[in-house]
């Protein structure tokens, strides 16, 4: 049956155009969004809340809108600037979300996934090992004298040989690539404490993921050194962490003591006074990212943050090497915004100082704290996270 056509409305005079008003003539700020990689994965609500609270100051920095969390189904007039969950391990997804560099995220874009997990720092052990696609043997002797000794294995009987190799010079740490803040380390003195930590792990999970097997150090001391690039500005930092005991009673990161400063790595290495150790860590951490910069084409971000650990190794020797990096929001957040805020508003400032604090269980907060999150976390319990500001930072 055929549709009865339907009659054209009679022609009318086209209205006069009317003058446009100055909001209309203005172009729309750029939407700032937070961004879940992950969907189906859990995302606690203090880390949501934090991220949330980091994107709507960075919004103020950037002169975008605010907009909460991507929404595909929003029609937004340009790509959004987006603070991801984590690291952006689909260059092809980024692309198509409009993210060609710095200037579009908060965080990072690696070509392969492994790139953005600890499996990146460690050569295999050895040629006929497996390895992820898109690795880089260059990598490992790039960064050699930047990290320590181990070893990244995709096969439980590549973690099993790359353990015992290490145990002939000492005590081992396996540690679960994509784990943060410590969670899910053993340290293994024998084969048998390796054998056993390596066959309750899954073996897919290993041959997706890998396992790293490295060095242990006693009593180490772990600085955080990382550069942040926002809204034409660039900050670079060094600093020390602190552990905390969350509310299972396990030890965890627990906060920075963070010097930040305008201007890039070589910014910090000029500061004067610095201790040999840490401008040792500062070198290792700037080696680390250029040398992933050369061998992996693609990488970008722009917050960065690397973890390098000193300690005693096997047979007292001191040790030092970068542990992991950071390409997403992080622990020291809260630290690096707090001085994008502080050179934003002064441009003659040069140096602040700032102390970021994750506090378990009943906290008293400083009234003058910045505070990112304080509440009753449904899986971690209670928690207050926050910085503290020092704009009087003249010395290193």
């Amino acid at each position: 049956m055929k549709t009865a056509l339907r009659p054209r409305p009679a022609a009318t005079a086209s209205p006069a155009p009317q003058p446009q008003s100055q909001s209309q003539l203005q172009p729309q700020p750029r939407s700032l969004v937070t961004w879940n990689l992950d969907p189906a994965a859990y995302c606690s609500a203090h880390e949501h809340a934090t991220r949330s609270d980091f994107a709507r100051r960075l919004a103020v920095l950037t002169g975008c809108a605010y907009a909460g969390d991507y929404d595909e189904r929003q029609p937004y007039a340009t790509a959004p600037y987006f603070v991801p969950s984590n690291t952006v391990t689909d260059a092809g997804l980024a692309q198509a979300m409009g993210i060609a560099g710095v200037h579009d995220l908060f965080g990072g874009v690696v070509p392969h996934p492994f790139i953005a997990t600890k499996a990146i720092t460690h050569p295999v052990a050895g040629a006929g090992a497996p390895q992820p696609a898109g690795w880089n043997p260059r990598f490992a002797p790039e960064i050699a004298g930047s990290a320590l000794a181990g070893f990244s294995c995709f096969s439980r009987a590549e973690a099993r040989r790359a353990g015992r190799t290490l145990l002939g010079a000492g005590v081992v740490r396996i540690k679960p690539v994509t784990a943060t803040g410590g969670r899910g380390q053993v340290v293994a003195h024998s084969a048998d404490a390796l054998d056993r930590c390596i066959d309750a792990m899954d073996e897919a999970d290993i041959a997706s993921h890998g396992v790293v097997i490295e060095e242990n150090l006693e009593r180490p001391v772990t600085y955080s050194v990382g550069q942040v690039i926002v809204a034409r500005m660039v900050v670079s930092y060094y600093g020390q962490q602190r552990l905390a005991r969350d509310n299972a009673g396990e030890e965890v990161y627990g906060g920075s003591d963070l010097t930040l400063v305008r201007g890039d790595f070589e910014a910090l290495l000029a500061a004067p006074g610095l201790a040999p150790p840490l401008r040792h860590a500062i070198d290792q951490a700037r080696r680390y990212h250029r040398a992933v910069i050369d061998c992996y084409p693609g990488f970008f971000a722009s917050r960065t943050n690397y973890d390098v650990a000193q300690g005693t190794g096997h047979g007292g020797a001191w040790r030092s090497g970068v542990l992991e990096q950071s390409w997403r929001v992080g622990g020291a957040t809260g630290a690096e915004i707090a001085a994008l805020e502080s050179f934003h508003a002064d441009p003659a400032c040069e140096r602040v100082r700032a102390s970021t604090f994750e506090v378990y269980g009943p906290a008293t907060v400083p009234a003058h704290a910045i505070v990112s999150y304080q509440g009753v976390d449904p899986q971690v319990g209670p928690l207050a996270k926050y910085t503290l500001l020092n704009l009087h930072a003249d010395s290193p």
